[in-house]
């Protein structure tokens, strides 16, 4: 129990030892060709160096995976936290030519699939692609992603309730690390992250049934989990229920990030990881869809009746998804559906846990820019935001200046 500390106190003593002796034998000495001046700098540079290597070995800690579950020991960052860490740097930059340079990692809001539109089941083929690329967090700010299908968050998947749906997940041959896939929809160990551990170049499949619907997070499970996530592998995937969803004017698809760089906030160029600010849970970016937004992307119309699914992917925070200026008249909390599922009405600020998410509609009534955000509103000036474009004739009886 004490051996640490025993080795480390006597390799304290022999430090200062060392340091005795060989400064004693420097005072006396006249000549290197003097026996006893000799012996005494070699005894005592040759303790110091034994004891440092003493203090060192003894200070070892475990690894960063000792606390974690056996099957989820830590592949990619088995190391202490660092700003920089510099293995995975020079790893990086050895291989740097090999990533795609992406315009836009920024996954479209309006990119969510239609409806189904059906009564009975299907059988259903998904793809997705892993792929490690390198892409702006905002103007001259550059993070290796890890995505699938190159954007942050992924594809927004829609299925049926009682779908069997085939997944087929391929590894770009372009990434340095493995990677699989974990859909919070799937029952079964590992969410089918255990079906899918994809080497580059590979693909793997496996086939799952959509027992409950809701609106569900995946990411990839992949080992270190929390370095993966935070490079941006994440996405939701919705599993509308037998009856489907009622029928809205807009849908839009926002998820809520963070990233971990090095450097802090604002430092340009390629910024690299930084495992200690994970570790820690102090993100340096917080971000909705995978970047600061530069331009609004969702529109609507006054009058429209408007659904948002929201994410949180993580991996440390929990999101106060807010809508400056609106009211949700329905939210899904927690994304929860079916029978005995909770529905609130008249909500300003709904919780979305790291890892889940939720469903919000409201109907706007003014033109103008609503901003989206999570309600720790530090985190604004960090990216957490998004705007909501809306046009149409005003309404005075709503809003007026007088």
């Amino acid at each position: 129990m004490y051996t640490s500390l025993i080795l480390q106190a006597l390799s304290v003593i022999m430090v200062v030892s060392a340091t005795i002796l060989v400064v004693k034998g420097m005072l006396h000495i006249r000549s290197r060709a003097e026996k006893g001046v000799r012996r005494t700098i070699d005894v005592g540079a040759v303790s110091f160096v034994v004891a440092a290597a003493v203090y060192l070995f003894a200070g070892i800690p475990y690894p960063l995976s000792f606390a974690m579950p056996p099957t989820m020991h830590a592949m990619t960052m088995d190391m202490r936290p660092a700003s920089l860490p510099i293995p995975a740097v020079f790893q990086f930059l050895a291989n740097r030519n090999r990533f795609e340079k992406v315009a836009d990692i920024g996954q479209d809001p309006n990119g969510v699939p239609v409806p189904t539109g059906r009564k009975e089941p299907a059988n259903i083929k998904v793809s997705l692609r892993a792929k490690e690329v390198i892409s702006e967090v905002a103007p001259g700010i550059l993070f290796n992603y890890w995505t699938y299908d190159g954007r942050v968050p992924g594809p927004m998947l829609r299925v049926r309730e009682g779908d069997t749906v085939e997944l087929s997940l391929t590894n770009d041959a372009s990434s340095l690390h493995m990677h699989n896939i974990d859909l919070h929809a799937v029952t079964g160990p590992g969410g089918g992250a255990v079906l899918t551990n994809v080497n580059p170049g590979e693909t793997k499949t496996f086939s799952w049934l959509a027992m409950n619907p809701g609106l569900y997070v995946y990411h990839c499970a992949t080992s270190n989990v929390s370095t993966h996530n935070s490079h941006g592998q994440y996405g939701l995937i919705l599993v509308e229920p037998k009856e489907g969803l009622s029928t809205v004017d807009k849908e839009f698809y926002l998820m809520q990030g963070e990233l971990y760089t090095a450097g802090g906030i604002g430092k340009k160029g390629l910024v690299a990881f930084n495992s200690e600010g994970l570790i820690d849970g102090v993100p340096t970016y917080i971000t909705f869809n995978g970047k600061v937004e530069q331009a609004p992307r969702m529109k609507a119309k006054v009058g429209d009746r408007i659904r948002i699914y929201v994410g949180n992917g993580g991996v440390n925070l929990i999101s106060s998804f807010h809508a400056i200026g609106e009211i949700f008249d329905v939210v899904y909390p927690e994304a929860a559906m079916g029978e005995g599922s909770a529905i609130f009405k008249n909500v300003q600020t709904t919780s979305i846990p790291a890892g889940g998410a939720a469903i919000v509609e409201f109907t706007v009534d003014v033109p103008g820019k609503y901003t989206l955000v999570d309600h720790a509103l530090a985190r604004m000036n960090k990216g957490a935001w998004a705007i909501l474009e809306i046009e149409g004739e005003p309404h005075p009886e709503i809003l007026s200046a007088k």
